[in-house]
């Protein structure tokens, strides 16, 4: 099975694109065969359509807090509040002035919501999906799930799918934070982030994370994830080992119950 690690850019160019790392999986070896860039929606899409088998962990939110869903009326599934956001809003800007609106009317310090899955993290909390400045996770959702459904991707847990291709949600900063612990790696070419950068990448070559498996790169591959300041291409090796863990679990990873318009983390309860 081929798998996939998707660090995800809800407006792809090519000075941010979104970035694939593919890989293969051996016991306990995983071994990075690739790293893409798609500097459009459109090849996001052709990676979608790509034919099976393969497994991907995507870096952005597949569902949304249960309370928001509610209080709006946009459904009870995952699919049914992507298609009735999309429908009540048209354009990204559009989808912010909606949870703007929504917020407006919450206490301070609650209007930025949490899944259960966000806070379930083992040290740390990922972003609220609800999110659509400085670090626009809601962007992402909107931008990257519906697209998901559309290209007919099993979602476990959420929507049924082509098996043969099937998506979890990653989240890069949960391993990160295993690594490196609440170092910055990302987004400067700074000394010190260079430095936790390459103290990542030797840990995953070393194996020394609770996945139990080891990188295989290169040397051009090893310098090339440290010496991305972004962290870009280092968020998507850290989704692909999610997805080769997940691959060799019951049920990718994923417990029993998922809520089913909030989705979970794989690997959030593990």
């Amino acid at each position: 099975m081929k798998l996939l690690g998707v660090d995800f850019s809800s407006a792809p160019s090519r000075r941010k694109p979104i970035v694939v790392a593919l890989g293969s999986f051996d016991g306990r070896l995983l071994r990075l065969t690739g790293l893409q860039v798609l500097p459009s929606m459109a090849g996001f899409e052709a990676l979608l359509a790509e034919p099976g088998p393969w497994l991907g962990a995507f870096d952005f939110p597949f569902g949304l807090p249960r309370e928001f869903v509610q209080s709006l009326g946009l459904g009870d599934s995952a699919a049914a509040v992507s298609a009735e956001l999309h429908r009540r809003a048209p354009t990204r800007m559009a989808l912010r002035e909606i949870i703007d609106a929504w917020g407006n009317t919450r206490p301070a310090g609650q209007r930025l919501l949490h899944r259960a899955t966000d806070t379930a993290l083992p040290g740390v909390r990922s972003t609220s999906p609800l999110q659509t400045r400085y670090v626009p996770v809601g962007f992402m959702y909107y931008e990257g799930f519906s697209r998901l459904l559309a290209a007919g991707l099993d979602l476990p847990g959420l929507q049924a799918g082509d098996a043969a291709r099937t998506a979890l949600e990653g989240y890069p900063g949960l391993l990160a934070h295993e690594l490196v612990g609440r170092r910055s790696y990302k987004n400067s070419a700074a000394p010190d982030r260079l430095i936790a950068r390459k103290d990542m990448v030797d840990a995953l070559e070393q194996g020394r994370t609770r996945l139990a498996l080891r990188l295989k790169l290169s040397h051009a591959q090893r310098e090339a994830l440290a010496d991305d300041g972004s962290g870009d291409r280092l968020d998507a090796v850290l989704c692909l080992a999610q997805a080769a863990w997940a691959s060799r679990q019951p049920r990718w990873g994923l417990p029993e119950r998922i809520d089913p318009v909030e989705g979970c983390i794989v690997g959030a309860q593990g």
